[in-house]
C-alpha cells in the first residue's frame, strides 16, 4: 500500500530523525547535501561552516528539505519541506545553538554537529564560530510505502 502520510505523522518523522537531505541552487544548478537537524516549532534547525551551500542560500533563500525513514523497499517513509533559509543572528542563534546541542549530543555525532556541541567555546574564544540557520516551512508533503 502506498499513500500520504498525516500531519501527525509528518510531523513524527520529522521529529524522529536527525539527519536529511537540504535542496537548493547554487550556480544555477540544484544542489543537493546532507545535514544534521533538528525539527521544532515549524523550523528546520542546522549549522554549517563558510562554503558553497550558505553562498547558494543566501543567494536564492528559497530550499527544499527531505528526511525519509526507510526499513526495506517496500516499508518506507519519506518528507518534503519547502521553506525558506534564514541566517540566525544573536537570541535566535543562542537559542539554536541550545536546541542542536542538546538533541544531538545524546547520539553519535559528526564533526559538524560537534561544532555546535563545542559552541561555547567559540563564544569565548575569538576565531570561526559555525553559521546556525533556520528553515522557516511553508509546506510539508509526506508519502509512504508499506507491504
Amino acid at each position: 500500500m502506498m499513500g500520504e502520510l498525516t500531519a501527525a505523522e509528518i510531523e513524527q518523522v520529522l521529529h524522529a530523525e536527525v539527519l536529511g537531505h537540504l535542496g537548493c541552487i547554487a550556480d544555477g544548478w540544484p544542489y543537493v547535501v546532507p545535514i544534521s537537524y533538528v525539527y521544532e516549532g515549524g523550523s528546520i534547525y542546522s549549522n554549517c561552516s563558510e562554503g558553497m551551500k550558505l553562498q547558494a542560500m543566501r543567494e536564492n533563500p528559497l530550499v527544499c528539505f527531505e528526511v525519509e525513514q526507510i526499513r526495506g523497499m517496500a516499508n518506507w517513509r519519506t518528507v518534503i519541506a519547502r521553506g525558506r533559509f534564514e541566517e540566525l543572528l544573536h537570541d535566535e542563534r543562542e537559542r539554536a545553538v541550545d536546541i542542536l546541542a542538546m538533541r544531538l549530543a545524546r547520539i553519535e555525532t559528526s564533526a559538524s554537529a560537534r561544532l555546535v556541541q563545542q559552541d561555547d567555546v567559540y563564544r569565548k574564544e575569538e576565531f570561526f564560530r559555525p553559521v546556525l540557520f533556520a528553515i522557516r516551512v511553508e509546506a510539508l508533503s509526506g508519502r509512504f510505502e508499506l507491504r
